[in-house]
């Protein structure tokens, strides 16, 4: 069977290592769409972080979709709207923010269009973040945060030593309640239990009448791998860490090789 869906993560994966589309993966992935085949980009990031990556690879028409925040959104890049959103509550805020203060953490929220941060002493590492997927930066006060907001995701984070110490002291109910993911050293993601890459996937797939048996998808890390579970043709980077190679069907080349581009000619073109 042909592979009709390609899900394909961004930092580490499809940017090299300038955070760039290089033009050989850029021209690759404009080839298979014309061919058909669905191009659908999977990042911790929200969808304002990827606009000007979909923008230049076409992916911004009716009909193409991101898997944002780590799998706790699916929407249509064409107009933003909801195919599938996995949101976190006030309560899990509270809870959250909480246990972040405990433990000695930095803590940052995600609602669809902002990044809140309740430290007076703002993260260097929330100030890159926001940098980094172009969204406004909010300082409030727990008792700011509207009760009614709708949470994409939460992140604890901080330099790695004092994040790693932190990670140690969360108490297992919480990995029991969440979907509790390492994306970076210094960052730890927090999301709804049904939100992850893998999942979002298959969603998108069952959407788009699309068979498991026909999915490829394309990581480097740690929070790739759910997809990669999912997908039938599982494909780690050259520059993946060792748990994504060891379930791949595939290891293409690095990011710095055009990595992505050689194994969609290499599997999905033939």
């Amino acid at each position: 069977m042909s592979i009709e869906l390609i899900a394909i993560d961004l930092d580490g994966t499809l940017l090299n290592p300038d955070k760039k589309i290089s033009q050989a993966v850029k021209e690759t992935i404009m080839e298979a769409k014309t061919k058909g085949i669905k191009i659908v980009l999977c990042t911790g990031r929200p969808l304002i972080g990827v606009k000007n990556f979909l923008a230049e690879l076409n992916l911004e028409e009716e009909g193409d979709f991101a898997i944002t925040y780590n799998g706790a959104l699916v929407q249509s890049t064409h107009d933003g709207k909801a195919i599938v959103h996995h949101t976190l509550a006030y309560q899990d805020f509270l809870a959250l923010e909480k246990l972040s203060n405990d433990i000695g953490v930095h803590f940052q929220t995600f609602d669809m269009d902002h990044l809140y941060t309740t430290n007076k002493d703002i993260s260097e590492y929330t100030v890159r973040e926001a940098f980094l997927v172009n969204i406004p930066l909010k300082y409030r006060t727990v008792e700011e945060i509207d009760p009614a907001i709708e949470i994409s995701k939460m992140m604890m984070i901080d330099h790695p030593a004092i994040l790693d110490q932190g990670i140690a002291q969360i108490p297992a109910e919480f990995n029991e309640r969440y979907t509790m993911i390492k994306s970076e050293d210094f960052y730890y993601e927090i999301l709804n239990k049904k939100a992850n890459k893998g999942n979002a996937v298959k969603d998108l797939a069952a959407h788009l009448n699309i068979p498991q048996e026909n999915v490829m998808a394309i990581g480097d890390n740690m929070n790739d791998m759910d997809m990669l579970h999912f997908a039938k043709y599982k494909i780690a980077m050259g520059n993946a860490v060792p748990a994504v190679k060891e379930i791949a069907t595939f290891i293409t080349k690095t990011n710095a090789e055009d990595g992505v581009a050689h194994v969609i000619k290499e599997l999905a073109f033939h």
